[in-house]
């Protein structure tokens, strides 16, 4: 097991990892993240817009971000080392639903130079039980193309469970994608006071 500082702020600390909410200030750094990863993430995320690559771009949906987590109705994370503000992935939160069903989706992707070092299988592993424990949300779903074995296997060693397959869930680099469809359920839950 590893070494995991969990507490009331929006900064987590897994070994050399630091996952925290984004902030109005990163958007050069998330900017730099999607530019430098913008081929090797395409064919697993939507078409994007060009200003999705843009700070300016960044900068209205990083407002539009902080209104959300303000609101607690998403959590957008990102990851860095201890030793850099450089962002190598990011983790989100979104379709945040409570009473009855205190439930939400989560996405995530990871630079392509970081992979194959187990960062985001602690990084999320981390945010989950944040989720879990710090915002009581009982259950997180994530989907996934059949053909990302990387992202199944994530998901699989933390315990998510497939429910399904869903037919051209999502569409995906332009085209209707079918994706594997996943769950984890918070055994501790408690309700909310």
């Amino acid at each position: 097991m590893f070494n995991s500082i969990i507490n009331r702020s929006t900064t987590l600390v897994v070994d050399e990892l630091k996952i925290r909410l984004i902030g109005n200030k990163d958007s050069a750094r998330i900017t730099a993240y999607y530019q430098k990863n913008r081929a090797y993430l395409q064919p697993w995320e939507p078409l994007r817009d060009e200003n999705f690559f843009l700070p300016e771009g960044w900068e209205k949906r990083l407002l539009q971000l902080n209104e959300l987590h303000k609101h607690n109705l998403a959590y957008y994370f990102v990851i860095t080392t201890k030793d850099s503000d450089d962002i190598i992935g990011v983790i989100n939160f979104s379709n945040l639903v409570k009473h009855p069903f205190y439930a939400c989706h989560v996405g995530y992707s990871l630079a392509e130079a970081y992979q194959g070092k187990g960062i985001m299988h602690r990084a999320l592993d981390v945010v989950v039980e944040w989720i879990f424990a710090e915002k009581q949300f009982h259950r997180i779903m994530a989907a996934y193309m059949p053909r990302n074995k990387r992202s199944g296997k994530v998901l699989e060693d933390l315990g998510f469970e497939k429910e399904g397959r869903a037919k051209e869930y999502l569409l995906i680099n332009g085209k209707w994608e079918d994706h594997i469809l996943t769950a984890k359920t918070n055994h501790n839950w408690v309700p909310p006071k």
